[in-house]
């Protein structure tokens, strides 16, 4: 053993080196790393509960096991006897360091935990159970009409529900003599699709639990729901686990790339996380995961194929092969799901190789094709998957919009978490700023404010700028205007550019130059993806706009529309249509006939390729002027009011976005 031992704590990816002895706990402040505890390290309230993430890490530089802790002692004894501690877990403030190890900082150990945005979304469904519960009384055993009990039970199931030839799962045939027998032979059944029996009780069973879950590249978000009234008993919701390999979905896919059989580590991980979210949300609603007994899941296209099992690699490069873009079907056991032994899994059907099932789960809840209107659905994400169209055709792409608009590549970026900068007010004449930070309720300005603030995230970074156009400091081509520090101290040189300090202090919050960039060149492609559609179905006016995701749904549409994000469009048109692709999985979950109808829907949309398409690169570079370099936005005027183009530097600006693009 070296004279120090290296830990690195996850999903922060913070690491250091100690002496051998220090307990995990300790390590964690000197370096931090964001764990709770409210005992003071006394190994009485629990919260700081870590794992070891065993295995070999070749990006980290180590193998990490478990017997690099200390082995569990008297403290976490008495701990788990007190109150159980999970097989794997330990307590940080006891575990102490003998060698190089990396530890996951589960979600509910961390003080400041990630805010999962993806509550479920009220909404009317018309629900066609996928399950239904048939309660029958069985014929007994007979020496003289011999009969297997398992014929017998479908024979009642024919008799007094009319369902004829069914299938029976696996799962079923070890527990039915047993549960016949005790119920008296009176049982109930619980049928799946109306063709194969699924799970049987004693005497009358009158509930059925669903889990319907949203599995994003940085959270996932699962809704329990009782599949015979509809309603939301529980909503639960993590960070994806995967981040550990990589932060966004191409870094993941890299990494199955550069290790042999590291999809199967991914696969694991968002599993594993996804049971977990199933044992929770069942616990709030007085149950267990065993009382699941059937599961939907939408999620992109890596994060799809992660789930089944399937090697991504395809993925990462043209054209973007799926391995499957049809809807799956399969015994929830297959995925190494711990639910009910006969629960069943549907995953909605991908649209492409960049657009995937969450996409289909965004349609399945907007419903464009019922529309008469051009309707938008636009999900905002590292890339943008946008649908386009009415009830007579539908269209869809992906644009590489990049992380900007989640807080990365952002000076002072960070994702949507307390803390973080979420609105933007500047004065126009001062150039003085306000904000709100995620977790407290006042402004800035107000006596009342005294948020920790840790940084700025996507939808105060775009109030930012937008903010900063309107009142003249930035101007169409997106430069911060220099002339303007003799006007405000928040205006300040930063090497040959200039920047804006929106926070003074520790720590500094600056939009500079290339913050501005970075959004441009997001927000262009996200115009460039919604114009190329446009063109395609022959449109130069969209009716209405709906933003899906965590994203969307705390975005000022009003600062969507300064910074020409999107077409002109009414801003009353403008709205969040909420975590969408959970809204979808819902759906699926609680409807087979809409099962059927994203599955022929998904078939008749025109997909659209943005890399191939020549246009996509005219509309991009005329998006990089805020809002446009060309187009107008009468709309936008009637709520703001615009600065005046300058036409002197209207052509030279759109020369630069053009070699910015270029480079």
């Amino acid at each position: 053993m070296s004279e120090e031992a290296q830990v690195v704590f996850l999903p922060s990816g913070r690491r250091g080196r100690f002496a051998p002895g220090i307990s995990l706990l300790k390590a964690a402040r000197t370096l931090g790393v964001d764990v709770d505890s409210v005992c003071g390290g006394r190994g009485i309230c629990g919260r700081c509960q870590i794992s070891v993430a065993e295995g070999d890490f070749p990006k980290l530089g180590l193998v990490s096991r478990a017997d690099a802790l200390t082995p569990s002692g008297d403290t976490e004894a008495a701990y788990a006897k007190r109150k159980s501690l999970l097989p794997g877990r330990r307590l940080s403030c006891s575990a102490r360091l003998c060698g190089d190890v990396v530890v996951d900082v589960p979600p509910e150990s961390q003080l400041h935990r990630q805010l999962v945005r993806k509550a479920a979304e009220a909404i009317s469904i018309e629900l066609d159970p996928v399950v239904r519960l048939c309660y029958v009384e069985v014929a007994e055993p007979d020496l003289h009409a011999p009969s297997s009990d398992l014929r017998r039970l479908r024979d009642a199931l024919a008799r007094d529900w009319g369902l004829t030839d069914l299938d029976c799962d696996g799962s079923l045939l070890p527990m039915l003599q047993k549960t016949l027998r005790q119920g008296g032979w009176k049982a109930t059944v619980a049928i799946y699709d109306s063709r194969t029996m699924i799970a049987i009780w004693p005497g009358l069973q009158e509930r059925a639990l669903g889990l319907a879950a949203d599995v994003g590249s940085t959270t996932i978000a699962a809704h329990l729901c009782d599949l015979l009234s509809g309603d939301v008993l529980a909503s639960v919701g993590m960070m994806n686990p995967q981040i550990r390999f990589g932060e966004d979905l191409m870094s993941r896919v890299s990494y199955v790339m550069m290790n042999p059989g590291g999809e199967r580590e991914l696969t694991h991980a968002v599993r594993q996380a996804i049971n977990g979210l199933a044992a929770e949300a069942a616990a709030r609603a007085k149950a267990g995961a065993a009382d699941i007994l059937a599961v939907t899941f939408v999620g992109n296209p890596v994060m799809h194929h992660l789930l089944l099992g399937l090697d991504p690699t395809e993925l990462g490069g043209a054209p973007f092969a799926l391995a499957t873009d049809m809807a799956t079907r399969l015994p929830a056991r297959e995925l190494g799901l711990d639910l009910h032994p006969g629960a069943q899994a549907y995953v909605l059907p991908c649209i492409a190789g960049h657009v995937g099932a969450d996409t289909a789960g965004v349609i399945l809840a907007e419903r464009p094709d019922l529309s008469d209107e051009i309707v938008a659905l636009v999900d905002v994400g590292t890339n943008a998957e946008i649908v386009l169209g009415n009830r007579f055709r539908l269209l869809a792409c992906s644009s590489p919009t990049g992380p900007a608009f989640e807080g990365a590549q952002i000076s002072a970026g960070q994702r949507a978490a307390p803390g973080a900068i979420e609105r933007v007010r500047i004065d126009p004449v001062t150039l003085e700023p306000r904000f709100k930070v995620i977790g407290s309720e006042f402004w800035s300005d107000a006596p009342e404010f005294d948020a920790a603030v840790t940084g700025i995230c996507g939808s105060g970074i775009i109030e930012a700028v937008a903010e900063l156009f309107l009142a003249g400091a930035i101007d169409a081509d997106g430069r911060i205007d220099g002339t303007m520090a003799a006007r405000s101290q928040r205006v300040r040189a930063d090497g040959p550019v200039f920047a804006y300090v929106l926070r003074d202090g520790d720590p500094g919050i600056w939009i500079t130059q290339n913050d501005v960039r970075a959004i441009q060149l997001a927000k262009a492609a996200l115009q460039a993806g919604v114009r190329l559609l446009m063109d395609r179905l022959g449109v130069d006016k969209l009716a209405r706009i709906r933003l899906a995701g965590a994203f969307g749904s705390h975005i000022d549409v009003k600062y969507a529309a300064v910074l020409g994000m999107l077409p002109d469009c009414a801003i009353s048109q403008m709205s969040s249509a909420g975590n969408a692709a959970g809204t979808g999985a819902r759906i699926a979950l609680l409807s087979a006939k809409a099962r059927g109808e994203i599955e022929d829907l998904v078939r008749r949309i025109e997909k659209i390729e943005t890399a191939v398409e020549p246009n996509f690169q005219a509309h991009f570079v005329a998006a990089m002027a805020i809002p446009h370099a060309s187009a107008p936005y009468p709309e936008l005027a009637k709520v703001v009011t615009l600065p005046e183009r300058k036409s002197a530097n209207r052509d030279s600006g759109a020369r630069r976005s053009r070699r910015r693009a270029q480079q």
